[in-house]
């Protein structure tokens, strides 16, 4: 018999047992939790029309179609579940806990796979995640003009067994108007939020947690309120690199990319940038003058970027001067010293 565990077990057991996600293709792509396959018992159109069946001809009628649909597809549903499942073991959650999760675990179990159904589903996690948010974090955040290289700095400090979070990765987005240049298609919010409350779940929270700065906005994606609230307060290591040196950097890192794409992306700034420094830069970037594109857009990154730096509590900022912002790892292992060692930090790192 599949056995109902609550959300606590059924991510302490997600971690060597695969999650299905019964739900549908749509709801699936709505929002899952992060390592879930998706073996939906009904296809978008197929829900639709037993939701039309119940209203309509009521609970009877819609128990029949919806086992006309399931039917046969059973062979395909354990085939898909056989191979997924790890020591013959599946974690199987629908929207409520209900039919969708019972009906499907029940299948799988008469395959001879032992399953464990999350009470309440995935609504279960939702309500979860969100809650998760407003736990209490021992937050560092990198902080740095444009071009600074925080993202690399950041993806060394992870390869060197620090705890980070990289919040552009997992909005597929670079937070600027050229952020998606390069990136795959942003998740919805809800997804957003699960992927960071699936980061959090795997760190030690009483413990350090890098993450780069960031406005409440990574292109459509928001950060939820608790995390953003956090990040504000929090101490910022700022790094301070000459402004040479993040025009070579800007320029290694998007002149690999159509110009159009580069034009395009200047124009969703360019209320901001003025019509004069819009047309010039667009005309640098015709003219693959790369460098002279980045010194002018960079005149508006610098501004925004220090009035928000300004708003902090300024006995929370911390400049770490960088030189060579090209050797990430170099960057990872100046960070870990300053905060690591330097007494003025008051025992900021944990």
């Amino acid at each position: 018999m599949p056995r109902e565990i609550d959300i606590q077990s059924f991510l302490q057991k997600a971690d060597s047992i695969p999650i299905i996600d019964v739900r549908t293709p749509a709801e699936y792509k709505q929002g899952h939790i992060p390592s879930a396959h998706n073996i939906p018992l009904f296809s978008n159109k197929e829900r639709k029309s037993i939701g039309t069946s119940y209203k309509k001809e009521g609970q009877q009628e819609a128990l029949i179609k919806g086992l006309d649909f399931a039917g046969p597809k059973m062979t395909s549903f354990v085939r898909k579940a056989q191979k997924i499942a790890r020591h013959k073991q599946l974690l199987v959650h629908c929207w409520r806990g209900g039919k969708r999760s019972a009906s499907m675990a029940w299948l799988f179990e008469t395959a001879g796979i032992d399953c464990f159904i999350l009470q309440g589903g995935y609504k279960s996690f939702r309500q979860f995640a969100l809650s998760c948010f407003d736990n209490p974090l021992s937050i560092i955040v990198i902080g740095g003009l444009t071009g600074s290289g925080k993202t690399a700095a950041l993806k060394s400090l992870a390869e060197m067994g620090e705890q980070t979070i990289d919040l552009e990765g997992l909005a597929h987005h670079k937070g600027s108007a050229f952020g998606n240049l390069g990136e795959k298609k942003q998740h919805s919010n809800e997804h957003f939020e699960n992927k960071i409350c699936w980061d959090l779940i795997h760190l030690d929270i009483t413990r350090t947690i890098l993450i780069e700065d960031e406005s409440r906005s990574i292109g459509r994606n928001i950060l939820p309120a608790g995390i953003f609230y956090q990040i504000r307060s929090a101490p910022v290591l700022f790094l301070d690199i000459p402004r040479i040196k993040r025009v070579e950097r800007l320029v290694e890192d998007y002149a690999v990319y159509a110009k159009e794409e580069l034009c395009e992306s200047i124009q969703k700034i360019s209320q901001r940038l003025g019509e004069d420094i819009t047309r010039k830069a667009t005309e640098a970037v015709r003219e693959g003058n790369y460098k002279k594109t980045a010194e002018m857009v960079l005149q508006y990154y610098d501004k925004t970027y220090l009035f928000g730096l300004s708003k902090r509590d300024q006995q929370q900022v911390f400049k770490l001067p960088v030189e060579d912002v090209f050797n990430s790892a170099s960057v990872a292992s100046q960070i870990l010293l300053f905060i690591k060692q330097d007494p003025a930090q008051k025992n900021i790192y944990k």
